[in-house]
């Protein structure tokens, strides 16, 4: 169960990290493009036949409206969740020769939904945020 479940959260905190270092608007459009990367995954052999166009359709449609809203980058990510459970139970894995990879990306994508939710906010900034009053007032205090 560890094993199954550690390197997919990682592996989405990780790329939140990394993405957080990219400014804004540049954080939010290289997002949309990612995600419409993702919605294109299982085009290649998914084995939900022609149901793969239409979510790859519906996933473009998010990363489009996601170049300006990071309410549809996040939703993009969850509907992969969705494609990816999906496929986990009925279709072929997202990586052909690692039974589980389905599965790994559903845990991983709702880690960066929620970072997108937030408004993919960088980290540097959420951590300067919260606490640098905190460290600024005790230094006042001193």
């Amino acid at each position: 169960m560890i094993v199954t479940v550690v390197p997919p959260v990682l592996i989405g905190v990780l790329y939140v990290v990394v993405m957080s270092l990219i400014r804004e608007p540049h954080r939010r459009h290289l997002n949309a493009i990612m995600v419409a990367g993702a919605g294109a995954a299982y085009l290649s052999g998914g084995g939900l036949d022609g149901w793969e166009f239409v979510f790859t359709a519906a996933v473009t449609y998010c990363a489009y409206r996601g170049l300006e809203s990071w309410t549809f980058v996040g939703v993009g990510w969850l509907l992969h969740t969705a494609w990816d459970v999906l496929h986990h139970l009925k279709g072929n894995p997202i990586v052909p020769f690692a039974h589980d990879s389905s599965l790994g990306c559903a845990i991983c994508d709702p880690i960066i939904a929620l970072w997108c939710f937030q408004g993919g906010p960088s980290l540097t900034d959420l951590i300067r945020s919260r606490w640098g009053p905190l460290n600024r007032s005790q230094g006042d205090a001193a």
